[in-house]
């Protein structure tokens, strides 16, 4: 929370809503909201349950319902957003739409460097596949220099900068070209996945970096062990995290916050960045929380499977349902996790 106010920072949260379960807007509004963040919730899309089930019903917002919907907060004077995160947005008119309301935003405060603060997370794929239409790459394009912190995974980046990534070396090259070609202030790169001497396979890491005045990447990398599981959610969980905890790190600098994108002085060195500070807290609690899920998977398991009344734990649909609640993240439980984990990762310089 801010220090200069007893109010909570106001976040608006555009991203996908499920009835049940933990991804999208109903990961992002409870992890902010347990860190102190009044979170107003813009759903891009309704879903029962998330697509990793295989099935699931319900709708997805066109841009002209996103653009209505806020539209709807204007004219109630609701627009006094201090950050916003978006995350997954359905197709390239409803990026634009969401870009829209960030420009709108940033147009309010230009006045006012530091005021307003945009988390831009570009959902578009993973493991060298988009799953979403090929328009929606320009769309994330064109809104890349009105954000103030992007968070693509190895292949979005790939996409958003057209560098192919196989290295540390065009990894870094990538996060060059995305602050010189679109002036991004602050980048991360998630779930990074190269073998090296530094960095064995059971490891991932994240990349990140805040330019210099002149547009120079000072990148640093956090090294953890990866969990060999597969949950839904940590992209959201990430950005939430790393929306409380950017402001966090940045208001613990002296003046910072009044300075556009809250962006360091060229001496500052890379892991001492803010944002290097913030993804250290952030990787804490997101594997201290991914390895406590883990470890209740088999309870869950067990309920569920008590629940379903059957002998026969060899249908297939069945026990991929089954396994996919058990993978569903465990937050409620695991507040302290999220709010002072009890362990510690530290950056490196890249």
């Amino acid at each position: 929370m801010s220090s200069d106010s007893l109010l909570a920072p106001r976040v608006l949260a555009v991203a996908s809503h499920v009835v049940s379960g933990n991804v999208g807007n109903k990961v992002a509004v409870f992890v902010l909201q347990s860190l102190g963040f009044e979170v107003a919730a813009l759903n891009t899309v309704q879903f029962s349950n998330h697509t990793g089930y295989m099935q699931w019903t319900g709708t997805r917002a066109t841009a002209q319902e996103i653009t209505d919907l806020y539209n709807g907060l204007k004219q109630s004077y609701l627009d006094d957003f201090d950050m916003m995160l978006s995350g997954y947005i359905p197709g390239a008119e409803g990026v634009t739409a969401v870009g829209n309301i960030a420009k709108g935003l940033k147009e309010k405060f230009q006045n006012s460097p530091g005021k307003f603060f945009w988390v831009l997370d570009p959902v578009m794929g993973d493991n060298g596949k988009l799953y979403v239409a090929p328009e929606v790459v320009p769309a994330y394009k064109a809104l890349l220099p009105y954000a103030d912190l992007i968070l693509p995974n190895q292949f979005e980046a790939e996409q958003l900068s057209d560098v192919k990534i196989v290295d540390m070396d065009s990894l870094t090259q990538a996060i060059q070209v995305l602050h010189e070609k679109f002036n991004i202030p602050h980048i991360i790169i998630t779930s990074v996945s190269f073998t090296t001497p530094d960095h064995p396979p059971s490891h991932l890491s994240v990349v990140g970096s805040t330019m210099t005045s002149d547009h120079k990447a000072r990148t640093f990398k956090i090294v953890f062990p990866s969990i060999d599981c597969y949950f839904c959610g940590t992209g959201d969980m990430f950005g939430a995290l790393i929306t409380s905890r950017i402001r966090e790190a940045a208001s613990a600098v002296p003046g910072l916050r009044s300075r556009a994108s809250w962006v360091s002085d060229d001496d500052v060195a890379a892991t001492d960045l803010p944002l290097a500070r913030a993804a250290e807290k952030v990787l804490a609690s997101m594997h201290q929380v991914l390895a406590k899920t883990r470890d209740a998977m088999p309870e869950v398991m067990e309920r569920t499977w008590a629940l379903l009344q059957t002998d026969d734990r060899n249908d297939e649909k069945k026990a991929h349902y089954v396994k996919s609640k058990a993978a569903e993240l465990q937050l409620v439980t695991n507040l302290d996790s999220l709010r002072s984990p009890s362990i510690s990762f530290s950056a490196m310089k890249n």
